[in-house]
């Protein structure tokens, strides 16, 4: 696996422009980029970046996922689909075909499995055994989080599906989030972390302590980013 740590000024700038190097990167050599994006708050002005300098990608050979989701009606202001639908969807112009929103107004069980079939089936018409992702987008929470995979719960240690529903007793919530095996398959991986974020946690994952979830993405053959805003 290849790391690389950048620390960057221009958070928001530098990470539009990570995400559409690689959309160009891969559409020139697949005709197709897939991303999955991050929810929460980090990504947002991102988001809207992207859809600014992104204007002559050709979204309709762009396909998004989301590497997880509260279990919430799609227009609850809580819904990682809606904040990427108002910064990122909307204003580039996205055509639906190119965006596979999670189900995540259903049973959290069935909307799981709906979206790892869904994935299942893309992934087959390619030769894939499991969907590989042209880049995945993920954050990570202040207890070592990413996704929705938080430390103790069930969904650290899913070694077959992709696509879980999760509890997370922190919350007393169900959450749907992709897992290691489907995270691990990417071709690029790229944490977005902004200053805010603690830097002793950030340091510990870095350095590779397992006890954050975080700290346990590492692609089979692929890459992984940190974009780590400073002041």
């Amino acid at each position: 696996m290849k790391r690389e740590v950048i620390r960057s000024r221009n958070f928001v700038s530098d990470a539009a422009t990570f995400i559409l190097q690689h959309a160009r990167t891969a559409l020139a050599e697949r005709d197709q980029f897939r991303i999955a994006l991050a929810g929460g708050n980090t990504p947002r002005p991102v988001y809207r970046e992207l859809a600014r300098i992104g204007r002559d990608l050709p979204w309709d050979r762009v396909f998004f996922t989301f590497g997880d989701e509260r279990c919430v009606p799609p227009e609850d202001e809580q819904s990682n689909f809606r904040m990427a639908r108002e910064t990122l969807f909307v204003p580039a112009n996205v055509p639906e075909k190119s965006i596979a929103r999670i189900q995540s107004e259903i049973d959290p069980q069935v909307a799981a499995q709906k979206y790892q079939e869904r994935l299942d089936l893309l992934g087959a018409q390619r030769g894939e055994m499991i969907y590989r992702h042209d880049l995945i987008l993920l954050g990570i929470g202040d207890d070592g989080h990413t996704a929705s995979l938080f430390p103790g719960t069930e969904a650290l240690q899913e070694k077959k599906r992709t696509v879980v529903a999760n509890f997370v007793p922190k919350f007393n919530a169900w959450r749907i989030t992709f897992t290691f095996p489907l995270i691990n398959q990417a071709r690029q991986i790229c944490f977005l972390t902004d200053a805010n974020k603690n830097p002793a946690l950030l340091e510990k994952v870095l350095a590779g302590d397992k006890k954050y979830p975080a700290a346990q993405v590492e692609t089979v053959d692929g890459g992984v980013t940190w974009i780590l805003g400073e002041t």
